[in-house]
């Protein structure tokens, strides 16, 4: 909670003499517990005593009180029910639930009852970050995850989904994979038992996820869970549920669980859930993604990250499903070329995929409105999205199915001729909603207004009465008057009589007398007038009184009757949006790779590795806005007699870059992708680690150097010869031996126990020494070049070693005063010269790799003649003038 602890938001009283509506309130109270409880009272939601303090200041509203309670003032605030959603996604953000409390009759019945009756309300929802489903709480291009993590014995494992769209996944979970993937779903809430969130080591992962909701073990039970499965699904067994374990069946219980409390009961229609293989995606762990900025930059930005770089989707579905790929490389060979297939054929096919984009970016989120319809918290607005995605839906099947033609185009690759027959045939649902939905439409069905005339007729003669009764009326009273023959007879109204027919004092008699009073009915005689009714005028003031009632009636009854037909095709509907949502991805992929010059990689079952003029994507794409030139392109060839690359240059000749890179590719390629190089090929990479860039966590009582070893140690324990590995400047947080010690040996270990792929870039040029002693490791360098004194950066990559680092050279572009640059000049030429340099590589002579160090030379053969004259000395029998003369000579004949 972010801005008041759970115990704050009790009321402070909850006992002694109370008014009813109080009494109410705090019962209502007591069961939500701490979340704030949204009070309905007539056009707005009240919050009363803390929860009233406590919403005050986080949506920086006016507190005032209402009344007292027990003799003190109780604080209330309170917001406007149709402006109610933007206070919640405040509220949200902020850490806060929400209990949505609503009157569930009219207060015309509870006046029934008494005058002191209090009109019946109930909790209808509660509201959390991972069961959002409204349009203005939710980032489009996002998907928010409600995860739940289990522990059943020795099994552990986890389940998400996304509730505004019904998709549900769940996977065998180690717990030191825990992180890594609680990093690549980035789950708007996290549910874990309370055991579970205090045992360590879950306990500190846990918290510092920051979306964190702790349950009672019961929610977790697996037998439980497996019996809430089988009715949510109507099956007797869960065998067709891909065999999933008891942790795997309490996870996904759990999370069914918590919706059906979260949603009193009206769960949303969910995919059953899908188990996520072990190795079927690249292990990315989360410093990894962190340092590679794959979907967020290290400031928590998604703008600069290489989601943002890459995202050229025209639908909300569409970046979603994109992101959801980036956050999850596949391993799976043949699957990735499926992917490729489809991006390939978008690329050969510019004007056909010039047409799709287009047609996608008219279809809004059908997943999400079809979801809040399921939910019954839908509006007109939904059921058009519907109707408008399945129109496109279907233009955008014929297209595809058009260029499929053998005259046309080359024919479609199989994924996307999968593609193109899941978007399916809606003609007929897509045609009622045509003629039912009008042109303009209220976002809430409360509102009204939504059918279209001439889709149903007894609404349409209810509006007929309540839009036109004053023609009706005018056209009635016209023909009274020709009946009477009294010119100045009028129909009026008002609150008592409703409608009646008024003429002067003068003709009263001439409508009480036979024939006319058979038809005009004496209500009231007055000074001055005479008031008289009809049995068709009775009949149609009744009529128009209630037909604004009743046409609000209808038109809820026919909205439901729409949704409801829109839910009988909820499976056939998913799968179309979920076809938009994977061609909307395949074509973007394609126009990134048309327009910045992104090739097809080479995917292989091997350990291959090579990449011709790779470029980084974000910073190519960040020169390309900044019109500052072209991206250097680099090439990387990791091959069996040259895996590790030990890349050695000077700050700002971009190491860095080049690392990354390389990784980026490598992600790019297993998602799907086309990536930033004239050629690739890449052998399938099971785990991929990154260790770049120099952080604290200070949080948790980690230095810069302590996370950088943590960071090194899970690489070094983890990595194995499908993987690849960037690090940069291991060893760097420490006295300058201590970290060439480290470096040093983490080479070693990457080379011979590893024995993965591997870019290692230092300041340590030192390490160029081991080239010579492992067979696989290769020097490289960023090429510089020195020109009157100044160094120009070539940001070239090619084979060699660099002799030094060009410290002082950086320290001078960054504007260093010129007597430090002096100075520092004078001290590194002193150093250099004094550097024992042929101990290094005596030490790469001698290679105990993992060995024990080789014991101490022994002493030589006999003392040296210095040694021989100090022992020759009779210290005891020395006089102090003598030692003196003794200690002088002995210093000179150190010095010469």
């Amino acid at each position: 909670m972010a801005d008041a602890s759970p115990s704050q938001l009790r009321p402070r009283v909850t006992s002694g003499k109370v008014t009813p509506m109080m009494a109410q309130y705090l019962e209502i109270k007591r069961q939500v517990g701490d979340k704030l409880l949204f009070y309905r009272m007539g056009d707005f939601y009240e919050l009363f005593f803390d929860d009233a303090l406590a919403a005050a200041r986080a949506l920086d509203i006016t507190l005032t009180k209402r009344g007292k309670h027990l003799g003190a003032d109780i604080p209330m605030c309170g917001v406007p029910v149709h402006a109610a959603e933007g206070y919640l996604q405040k509220l949200i953000r902020k850490g806060f639930k929400v209990a949505v409390c609503e009157q569930t009759e009219d207060p015309a019945a509870a006046r029934k009852r008494g005058a002191k009756s209090v009109v019946k309300r109930d909790v209808v929802r509660l509201v959390t970050p991972g069961t959002l489903t409204e349009e203005t709480l939710l980032d489009a291009r996002r998907h928010n995850y409600l995860a739940a993590l289990s522990r059943v014995g020795e099994g552990l494992a986890l389940a998400w989904l996304d509730m505004s769209t019904g998709d549900f996944q769940v996977m065998a979970l180690a717990a030191d994979g825990l992180e890594a993937e609680l990093a690549r779903l980035m789950p708007g809430e996290l549910l874990a038992s309370e055991s579970l969130a205090a045992t360590p080591p879950f306990a500190e992962i846990l918290a510092r996820s920051g979306a964190l909701t702790a349950r009672p073990a019961g929610c977790f039970d697996s037998a439980r869970a497996a019996a809430l499965l089988r009715k949510t699904y109507s099956v007797a067994t869960l065998d067709g549920f891909a065999s999933l374990d008891r942790a795997q069946q309490a996870a996904c219980g759990a999370l069914v669980d918590y919706l059906l409390e979260t949603q009193k009961g009206h769960l949303p229609r969910l995919k059953p859930p899908a188990r996520l293989e072990p190795g079927a995606i690249m292990a990315i762990d989360a410093a990894t993604r962190r340092n590679l900025e794959l979907t967020r930059t290290l400031s928590g930005e998604r703008q600069g990250s290489l989601l943002a770089t890459i995202d050229r989707t025209v639908s909300g579905a569409g970046a979603r499903a994109l992101a959801a790929r980036l956050a999850a490389p596949l391993t799976d060979r043949a699957a990735i070329e499926r992917r490729l297939d489809a991006v390939q054929y978008f690329v050969d096919h510019a004007r056909l995929r010039a047409e799709l984009r287009a047609g996608l970016a008219r279809c809004l989120d059908i997943a999400r409105a079809l979801s809040r319809l399921g939910l019954g918290r839908g509006g007109p607005r939904d059921l058009a999205a519907i109707r408008d995605g399945l129109d496109q839906a279907a233009r955008l099947r014929a297209l595809l199915e058009t260029a499929a033609a053998p005259e046309e185009l080359t024919p479609p690759p199989v994924e996307v001729g999968d593609l193109t027959a899941a978007l399916g045939h809606h003609g007929e649902l897509v045609d009622r909603l045509r003629r039912a939905l009008a042109a303009e439409l209220p976002v809430y069905v409360r509102d009204g207004g939504f059918i279209a005339a001439g889709f149903d007729a007894a609404l349409d003669e209810l509006r007929l009465l309540r839009d036109e009764s004053r023609r009706l009326i005018a056209g009635l009273e016209a023909s009274y008057r020709e009946a009477a023959g009294v010119s100045a007879l009028k129909v009026r109204h008002n609150n008592v009589l409703g409608y009646y027919i008024e003429v002067p004092a003068r003709h009263g008699d001439r409508l009480m007398a036979p024939p006319l009073n058979e038809r005009f009915i004496h209500r009231q005689t007055m000074a001055g007038a005479v008031r008289f009714n009809t049995t068709e005028l009775a009949d149609l003031d009744a009529r128009i009184s209630r037909a604004g009632d009743q046409a609000a009636h209808l038109e809820s009854e026919l909205f439901i009757a729409l949704a409801g037909a829109v839910q009988e095709r909820w499976d056939q509907i998913s799968t179309a949006a979920g076809a938009l949502a994977d061609l909307d991805v395949a074509s973007a992929l394609a126009e990134l790779a048309d327009t910045a010059r992104y090739t097809r990689p080479v995917i292989e079952d091997s350990t291959a590795f090579s990449i011709r003029a790779g470029r980084h994507p974000v910073v190519e794409a960040a020169l390309v806005e900044a019109h500052a030139g072209p991206f250097v392109a680099n090439d990387a060839d990791l091959g069996e007699n040259q895996r590790l690359w030990l890349i050695t240059g000077p700050n700002m000749a971009g190491k860095s870059t080049f690392l990354r890179q390389n990784a980026l590719i490598a992600v790019l390629a297993q998602m799907g992708s086309f990536v930033p190089a004239d050629e690739a090929r890449i052998g399938v990479i099971d785990k991929l680690f990154s260790r770049v860039g120099a952080s604290d966590d200070l949080a948790r009582g980690r230095s810069t150097f302590m996370v950088e070893m943590v960071e090194t140690a899970a690489i070094l324990n983890q990595a194995g010869p499908r993987s690849l590995v960037i690090l940069d400047e291991i060893g760097r947080g420490t006295a300058t031996y201590n970290g060439l010690s480290i470096a040093w040996a983490a080479v070693e270990h990457l080379h011979e126990v590893n024995r993965c792929r591997a870019l290692f870039a230092t300041h340590y040029h030192e390490l160029t020494a081991l080239a010579g002693k492992l067979e696989a490791l290769a020097n490289y360098t960023v090429r510089v070049r020195e020109w009157e004194g100044e160094v120009v950066f070539l940001h070239e990559v090619g084979p060699g070693a660099a002799d030094r680092s060009y410290g002082i050279q950086v320290a001078r572009l960054a504007g260093l005063p010129p007597a430090v640059i002096a100075r520092a000049s004078q001290v590194l030429a002193g150093l250099e010269k004094d550097e024992p340099s042929g101990a290094l590589a005596d030490l790469a002579d001698d290679l105990p790799l993992f060995a024990s160090l080789a014991a101490p030379a022994g002493p030589p053969a006999g003392p040296s003649p210095l040694e021989a004259e100090l022992a020759a000395l009779d210290v005891d029998g020395l006089t102090p003038r003598e030692a003196l003369a003794a200690l002088y000579r002995l210093k000179d004949r150190l010095a010469g």
